[in-house]
């Protein structure tokens, strides 16, 4: 979430500032780092942070160094020693990361600490200086742990990693886009007698449509709809699936019922006759490919979610979706699907995500084939 608005020009009420030592302000490296650290432990210890963007809205010529100075300076008599203070970009943006914000704070107008950088930048500035300025305060999480369009795991700012490292990676998404619609396309042309085949089966099983079409959550949380044949009877009650589900995240896999393995009930009583068969050998998944060639998912990557898990979800388990694209396949199929926990899958994922490679990707498709022939086959 990011709250945007002007300075005022004159102190609404001033901090006492005393005789304090300039702080050291880190360079654009070194307060990504700090960034990237302190979001990664409000992910698990439910934390809020907030980071105030101090903005130069255009060159104030040979006065730079005078007004950033006199910037500076009201940053730290307006904020506490522990806060962190650095360069988003030099000389055109500073950052100020404030961790342990009280919940209250996150949401609504600017917090106390907003307010008071205003107020000593009108103190030490012209209100033409001042005007130059624009602030913005950006919340971590966003409402109530969810996140909105600028807000939350979305949110570039608490992302710096992501675009410094779409730039290293910037060919080889175009180049794994490539394969993907190449892949997803030759597939589709040549599993089309396999794809006819299995729809006559679908309609002969029970009646009802081919496909079935099921909401998901893709890269950067966006809703896609996701194809796969129909496996269940019409109008399944999907509330067995998702208590499963639910109770599986919460207590990270230590579910212990028999017949189910991850996201599947083996045993469950909505399943047709050819679904079974579908389901295990996996190939109620093929579909999926159209997703695919619509650039919704990937040949690789993590599995999507459905929108009941996501409700489950604690903050560092949102990375897997925005680290990487959905695919059909992916690093926790192939690494042991039934064996594994919710959390060690979500390891398994942003492994993948922060390594990803094309040697990578190509064991995942060699190993594939194995892994589905074995029951551990994407769901």
């Amino acid at each position: 979430m990011a709250i945007c608005y002007g300075l005022p020009s004159a102190t609404p009420e001033r901090a006492p500032v005393g005789r304090r030592l300039p702080r050291h302000v880190l360079n654009e490296d070194v307060f990504r780092s700090a960034l990237i650290r302190e979001r990664k432990r409000a992910d698990r210890s439910h934390r809020h942070l907030q980071l105030v963007r101090l903005e130069l809205s255009r060159d104030p010529g040979a006065d730079g160094s005078g007004v950033w100075a006199a910037a500076i300076d009201s940053v730290v008599a307006a904020t506490a020693e522990t806060d962190v203070l650095g360069w988003l970009e030099p000389g055109v943006a500073l950052g100020v990361l404030l961790s342990d914000v009280p919940a209250s704070e996150v949401v609504g107008p600017p917090g106390a600490v907003a307010a008071r950088i205003g107020g000593e930048l009108g103190a030490r500035l012209q209100p033409g200086a001042v005007a130059q300025f624009s602030m913005r305060v950006h919340a971590y999480p966003g409402r109530d742990g969810q996140d909105g369009p600028s807000g939350g795991v979305r949110d570039p700012i608490f992302n710096p990693e992501l675009s410094s490292r779409g730039r290293r990676g910037w060919n080889y998404d175009r180049i794994k886009r490539a394969v993907d619609l190449v892949g997803s396309l030759f597939l589709l042309v040549a599993l089309s007698p396999l794809l006819a085949l299995i729809a006559v089966l679908v309609t002969l099983g029970s009646p009802g449509p081919v496909f079935f079409r099921q909401p998901r959550i893709g890269h950067m949380m966006k809703r896609f709809t996701m194809l796969k044949f129909r496996t269940m009877q019409v109008d399944a009650d999907p509330k067995l699936h998702q208590e499963f589900v639910s109770r599986f995240i919460r207590s990270s896999g230590k579910v212990d019922a028999p017949g189910t393995t991850l996201f599947k009930l083996t045993g469950d009583p909505r399943v047709t006759p050819i679904g079974r068969l579908l389901r295990k050998t996996s190939l109620d998944e093929l579909p999926q490919l159209w997703n695919v060639l619509r650039g919704e998912m990937s040949l690789i990557g993590p599995r999507p979610p459905l929108p009941y898990e996501l409700v489950e979800y604690k903050l560092w388990h949102r990375r897997r979706l925005v680290e990487a694209k959905p695919g059909i396949t992916g690093l926790w199929q192939v690494a042991g699907r039934s064996r594994t926990t919710f959390d060690e899958m979500v390891r398994l994922d942003l492994r993948y995500a922060r390594g990803r490679s094309f040697w990578t990707d190509i064991k995942i498709l060699l190993a594939t084939p194995a892994a589905v022939i074995s029951g551990k086959g994407a769901c």
